[in-house]
């Protein structure tokens, strides 16, 4: 055989081979899905080179089996407090009232009328509780009046509590329920008319003579202003009737309309108290009055009790440590003989500091009414100068003659 031959038989045997690896390798790429996850999947390197099978991976038996971890119980968590079941803060604690004892020979004051003189009482009672010689006794009804007899008649109960209380003042304050109709000999008089205001006239002299007829001291104390203007308008008239009333029997008229206005005289629910401090004065329904309110309502009082009662309102009288106060007794006011009127002086006046006379300026003497100017001019008698005056040309005395040393022989 020849070179060519061989050469073609060897190229006839590789042909043959690779068609054989061809149909082995359609063969396998074809094979049912089935017998392909039956099989353990080779490679062609595996078929072609007869590499052996894929050794299954290594088993270790030291490596832990995994457990599922237990759950582990949960913690129980605490129950909610409610902020209304928390418990509070403790308020602050307030200063205990300064208790004293009242003198078994103290002074009693008495205060009637409605629920003004009730707020009123309950303000002296505060701004008289560090004082020994004084005993503030509130009998007030709330809706009573002068024009309701038939529900509460004050001519007759006023007598019974002073024979109860024997007091050594006596404070009346009404006029906040008299805003209706009256009876008058059987008939009905709507409020403010000519009848009814003549009629309620006449029943507060009554009343105020009554609280004088023991010559106790009385204050009458007006009606303060309301949130409702026609209210308001309403006080204003009353006070005018209390002021005379009280006045005519010898009383006093307190006045407490400012101390609960504005600047332009228009109610006001918050404004300023005792200390200069704002605060809420009156309640919300624009009528009733607040603690404060009470004690400024007391304040405008306060100062007519210490005057009239003198050496009893001292608050220092009888306190032990309080020997230095006891400039703070008011002495008893003076009597009407005992005051000096006098004429006002304007502020700017200048004879109020002796702007009106020269310096050194002495007592003018008194002349024959011709000044040194008309005897100049009428007579020619020229004035003489006074002695040490530059025009003083009189001659000294012998004796007072000095003489100069350097003109001495």
């Amino acid at each position: 055989m020849s070179g060519r031959d061989s050469d073609r038989t060897g190229l006839r045997w590789l042909l043959n081979g690779l068609i054989v690896i061809a149909i082995g390798v359609t063969a396998f790429v074809i094979e049912p899905p089935r017998q392909a996850q039956a099989q353990e999947r080779r490679t062609i390197l595996d078929m072609l080179f007869g590499f052996g099978r894929r050794q299954p991976p290594p088993v270790y038996e030291d490596v832990p089996i995994y457990e599922p971890r237990q759950r582990q119980p949960q913690r129980q968590q605490r129950p909610k407090v409610k902020k209304t079941q928390q418990k509070a803060k403790p308020a602050p604690a307030e200063p205990e009232p300064v208790v004293v004892e009242k003198l078994a020979t103290a002074k009693k004051v008495l205060v009637v009328g409605d629920f003004i003189a009730g707020s009123l009482g309950d303000g002296l009672k505060t701004a008289f509780e560090t004082t020994p010689g004084i005993i503030i006794e509130t009998r007030a009804n709330g809706s009573s009046g002068l024009v309701r007899d038939d529900y509460f008649n004050w001519p007759e109960n006023l007598p019974a509590y002073v024979a109860e209380t024997n007091p050594s003042l006596i404070i009346i304050s009404l006029g906040a329920n008299e805003r209706q109709q009256m009876s008058i000999d059987g008939q009905k008089e709507k409020f403010r008319t000519d009848n009814w205001l003549a009629e309620y006239t006449r029943r507060t002299s009554a009343f105020a003579a009554l609280a004088r007829k023991e010559k106790t001291p009385l204050l009458w104390v007006g009606m303060p202003p309301f949130q409702s203007t026609s209210m308001t308008a309403d006080m204003v008239t009353l006070n005018g009737i209390f002021r005379t009333e009280a006045e005519k029997v010898g009383g006093t008229f307190v006045d407490i309309w400012d101390g609960f206005v504005d600047e332009s005289g228009k109610f006001v629910m918050t404004g300023s108290d005792i200390n200069g401090q704002q605060v809420r004065l009156r309640g919300s329904d624009g009528i009733n009055l607040t603690k404060a309110g009470k004690r400024k309502l007391a304040f405008y009082v306060e100062k007519d009790i210490r005057k009239l009662l003198g050496d009893a309102a001292a608050s220092a009288q009888d306190i032990p440590g309080a020997d230095g106060m006891k400039d703070l007794v008011v002495a008893a006011p003076t009597a009407n003989e005992d005051i000096i009127q006098t004429q006002p002086i304007s502020l700017d006046d200048p004879d109020l500091d002796g702007g009106a006379t020269l310096l050194g300026g002495g007592t003018v003497l008194t002349s024959n009414g011709k000044s040194p100017r008309d005897r100049l001019v009428e007579k020619g008698e020229v004035a003489e100068a006074p002695a040490g005056r530059i025009d003083d040309f009189r001659l000294a005395k012998p004796e007072t003659v000095i003489s100069n040393p350097v003109f001495r022989n």
